[in-house]
């Protein structure tokens, strides 16, 4: 007897192959065939001839706090996610010694975009290393599949404390101790190494992320510490490190090496950019090494308003302001000292910083007086060109006069059809990079794969359904060596997703308060997505979860060297 069979559903295998009419059979949690079945089974759910896929492999999320609460991980398995990889970028809550936790939270709540009450009152604190981590995890039973990145960051800050964002250069001692936790966080199950040099990420009171702030001989010594023999990726929000700087750490360590950045996402002021970056990368692979790049299929935009704007922490005048409250914010707007500053960042923008003075793409999304409703869905740029005045002027004036309250829209890269589905299209990318668990003040990009799928694969037909899930699915799994996944074979894990092509997709953003402590957060909901199942377990209906005392999600700790797939494309 099996345990689940899905009958009469259109099989789309995750591999690249044509569909098949077929019932999918399951037993213990993997698939044991694919085909027609009469054999009995404990749960039957007739499919209707809905659509069949694998599971959608999320690479790039931050839900490693969020899980110590929330065994669920919403909203991503009801966005049709099976698998996620937590701690990119370097940012984490492990290894905590006690002394540290606060400020490792305090950091957290800023670089992610993180209520910091609700990290404080949400967060369970029964683990110190990595090893108890795992453990933790396996304790709460998580809903979805879930692999951990060993984090620069937070292991600075375990060693180092709060001069890990004050001094650039380890002593030895200190940098041996950040070797033998990365050794020991990839011998306890870590699926790889992240850090990040991001210009945009920066800590609480404005201090830099301690990685950011480190020298490149330290990220060398940290991923030599992986070990020699060990499978495991490298991640790296890369901010000015090249993508030679990333094939020489490939080539030195024997490393899969995943590259995000705002650099690489599509800019139209800049349009050649992204592709440069994804042809040096096919450049480099093509040499042997290993090197691609996440890339995101929706625009990186933010819902925001002036009491916490994330978009403008990397310019100059906003270092000190980032901890303010709401009182000492409106104090130092006024100040022409801190305008000046920022207008002058403006004016000479770094590469890889979120905003680069394009108020076009500032959209006044809720004014809350009742004499200013008219700037309503106007941007930035429209209501200072009316007025005659400096769009900077404006977004300030306008927010100080309402209290701070001003909500906007930001839409400030990978904006451009042609030119994001160039970069979708590449043999260098993966579909990747939702944040999701992260910057939940201002998103929510957890329903990547279903806006993929409706967008890239439904709207545009830039992809066939094949190859679009191929690409969410069996091509980032195989990439991150995770066994077993991302496929409908016998013998694979039953990670599925039953939905209707016609109808997959998101909706708009909505605000929900349900964190610990009351806290807010922005948050989607699926679009004709009928069911996901985790290990052969079913976890989400199409409108709401199932109960379990333990959910099916497996702690994953073993994995295969990093296999590259390529991907076929069809440009249409």
């Amino acid at each position: 007897m099996q345990d689940l069979v899905i009958r009469g559903a259109v099989v789309i295998d995750g591999l690249g192959n044509e569909p098949v009419s077929a019932d999918v059979a399951v037993k213990a949690g993997r698939i044991t065939m694919v085909g027609e079945t009469g054999e009995d089974s404990l749960q039957t759910i007739d499919a209707n001839g809905l659509t069949l896929a694998p599971g959608i492999v999320d690479l790039h999320t931050h839900y490693d706090a969020q899980i110590t609460w929330d065994a669920t991980l919403s909203p991503s398995p009801s966005l049709g996610v099976t698998s996620a990889v937590m701690g990119n970028c370097g940012f984490g809550i492990v290894p905590s010694p006690p002394p540290v936790r606060d400020l490792i939270l305090r950091n957290l709540s800023v670089v992610e975009g993180m209520n910091l009450d609700s990290l404080r009152a949400g967060v369970r604190w029964n683990f110190e290393k990595f090893f108890d981590y795992i453990s933790a995890l396996r304790t709460i039973g998580p809903y979805i599949n879930v692999a951990v990145l060993a984090g620069h960051s937070v292991i600075r800050t375990a060693v180092m404390g709060e001069d890990a964002s004050v001094r650039e250069q380890a002593t030895l001692q200190e940098l041996e101790l950040m070797g033998k936790m990365v050794s020991e966080a990839m011998t306890s199950g870590a699926i790889g190494f992240a850090s990040s040099y991001s210009l945009n990420h920066s800590g609480y009171n404005g201090v830099p992320m301690p990685s950011t702030i480190s020298g490149w001989s330290e990220f060398d010594y940290l991923v030599k510490a992986m070990g020699k023999h060990s499978p495991g990726i490298v991640q790296l929000a890369s901010g000015p490190r090249s993508v030679e700087d990333l094939e020489a750490i490939s080539a030195k360590h024997g490393r899969a090496m995943f590259l995000s950045t705002g650099m690489a996402m599509f800019n139209e002021q800049e349009p050649d950019r992204a592709i440069d970056i994804f042809n040096a990368c096919a450049a480099a692979n093509a040499k042997g090494r290993q090197v691609y790049v996440q890339i995101p299929c929706q625009p990186l935009s933010f819902d925001f308003t002036m009491a916490n704007a994330y978009p403008f922490y990397s310019h100059d005048g906003f270092a000190q302001v980032k901890a303010y409250n709401p009182k000492q914010l409106k104090k130092v707007f006024l100040e022409d000292d801190f305008r000046r500053r920022f207008r002058t960042s403006l004016a000479n923008p770094q590469p890889g910083m979120i905003f680069q003075g394009n108020w076009e793409r500032v959209t006044i999304a809720v004014p809350t007086l009742k004499k200013n409703s008219s700037l309503a869905n106007q941007s930035i740029e429209e209501v200072a060109r009316a007025q005659n005045r400096d769009p900077l002027d404006v977004i300030l004036d306008l927010s100080l006069e309402e209290d701070l309250q001003t909500t906007f829209i930001g839409q400030f890269l990978n904006i451009g059809d042609a030119g994001v589905n160039e970069l979708l299209q590449h043999e260098s990318g993966v579909v990747a990079l939702s944040d999701a668990g992260a910057h939940l003040t201002f998103m929510c990009e957890a329903g990547f794969g279903l806006h993929f799928l409706a967008k890239w694969v439904r709207e545009r037909r830039n992809f066939t359904l094949v190859q679009g899930v191929q690409r969410l699915t069996s091509h980032p799994a195989d990439l991150y060596g995770l066994i077993d996944r991302g496929r409908i074979v016998p013998g694979a894990y039953a990670d599925l997703m039953l939905f209707d092509p016609g109808q997959v997709g998101v909706t708009a953003a909505e605000r929900i308060h349900d964190l610990p402590g009351g806290g807010s957060r922005t948050i989607r909901q699926p679009l004709g997505l009928h069911g996901v199942f985790v290990n052969g377990a079913q976890v989400f209906d199409g409108k709401k979860y199932l109960d379990y005392a333990t959910g099916p999600g497996m702690v994953l700790d073993h994995f295969r060297s990093s296999k590259n797939m390529s991907c076929v494309s069809t440009q249409n």
